[in-house]
């Protein structure tokens, strides 16, 4: 659109001959936006905001006053706030390249300042040093026309033919040297020995391959007489197997033929002779079994005839104490005691009888034992004494 400017990016844009700009500046700044203009009117110049380079090649003389070549590069551009742009462009928007120029001087006369009060040493092995001197000294110069630094690199440093640095620089060399000659030394006698190393391990493979030929030539020897002796050896192992099959063969037919011996002769002699056994526990139980029943009937027997001739028992009794002298003291009374007592007597004779008969003993004792007559034999309740002939009372 006609009066309608924008600056670029990188770019300030200063417009004159309107009212003044902050700080009663001659002039507006409009950066990162458009503005407009009116023609013929304002006038519209524009400020660049890129980063620029300059060079510093410079000769200083250093404490120890030895000269030397300096070379440093800076890298700078105007500030972004409205003061360093105000200050910038009224030193350099006519000709701008005049920043490089000016910041070069500046930087060289720091540069030599401070180089002046160092030593070579210092200057050769602290270079960040001497580098940060130099941009916190120009720092407030820089920023009163408008600029900033970025960074200072010192490039190069040379002492021209006066040979100082390399006389400096001699003992490390010369160290190095002698590390690059012990490295060098050491690396030869590792090849050295790596070369001993593969000689020997080549004799020790070829000793081992020898040995390994010679084992393998006696394995093949053997092999070919085991070959050889193979046919007869096969046979006689076939030979021994088969005798040992036939061996095995008679020792299982013996075991079975012992087992058909138990089962056809052993086992059934064995049942036979148990039950012999059991019939003749069963017969001679039946024997001992009438043989009680027997005895039994026997004395069942002889009781039921001694109690059938226990009447005549007392009977006999009783007629052997008609002829007696017998005194009746008591009337009824006496004559039922002594009719009881032949009773008694005649129950304690059947006792008598049944005890020898328990006790097994059929044996004629005292010459008519045996006799049914003398077991009842009846004293008289009287015995005659011949010094006395008076009565005697039985009880």
């Amino acid at each position: 659109m006609f009066g309608y400017r924008v600056p670029a990016p990188d770019e300030a844009m200063l417009i004159s001959g309107g009212r003044r700009g902050l700080g009663g500046a001659p002039f507006r700044v409009v950066t990162g936006h458009g503005k407009f203009v009116l023609p013929v009117f304002r006038k519209v110049r524009f400020l660049t905001l890129s980063m620029c380079e300059a060079e510093v090649t410079e000769t200083c003389v250093t404490k120890q006053g030895i000269s030397l070549h300096v070379r440093a590069v800076i890298a700078f551009k105007v500030g972004n706030d409205h003061e360093s742009i105000i200050n910038a462009g009224q030193r350099f928007l006519s000709d701008q390249e005049q920043m490089s120029v000016l910041t070069g001087r500046i930087f060289a006369g720091h540069l030599r300042a401070i180089i002046g009060s160092m030593t070579v040493e210092e200057i050769v092995t602290e270079r960040q040093k001497l580098a940060a001197e130099v941009l916190d000294t120009s720092k407030t110069e820089m920023a009163k026309i408008g600029l900033i630094v970025d960074s200072l690199q010192i490039q190069s440093i040379d002492d021209g033919d006066t040979g100082y640095i390399d006389a400096m620089s001699a003992p490390h060399k010369a160290a190095i040297q002698r590390q690059a000659q012990i490295a060098q030394a050491q690396a030869t006698q590792a090849a050295v020995e790596a070369e001993q190393a593969a000689a020997r391990k080549q004799a020790e493979y070829a000793r081992q391959t020898a040995i390994v030929k010679a084992e393998y030539s006696a394995e093949v020897d053997r092999a070919q007489a085991q070959a050889a002796q193979a046919g007869p050896l096969a046979q006689a192992h076939a030979q021994q197997e088969v005798l040992a099959a036939q061996t095995e063969l008679a020792e299982r037919q013996a075991r079975l033929r012992q087992q058909q011996l138990v089962a056809e002769v052993v086992k059934p002699a064995e049942a036979e002779a148990e039950r012999v056994r059991v019939l003749a526990a069963a017969e001679a139980q039946r024997m001992k079994i009438q043989a009680e029943a027997a005895a039994s009937y026997d004395r069942v027997a002889l009781d039921r005839m001694i109690i059938d001739q226990l009447p005549q028992i007392v009977k006999e009794a009783a007629g052997g104490l008609s002829g007696a002298n017998v005194n009746v003291l008591n009337g009824a009374d006496g004559l039922g005691e002594i009719a009881a007592g032949l009773v008694s007597q005649g129950l304690t004779i059947l006792e008598s009888v049944r005890h020898n008969l328990n006790g097994g003993q059929d044996k004629d004792e005292q010459g008519g034992r045996g006799d049914l007559g003398g077991l009842l034999q009846l004293r008289s309740g009287k015995e005659r004494n011949p010094d006395d002939d008076g009565p005697v009372n039985v009880d």
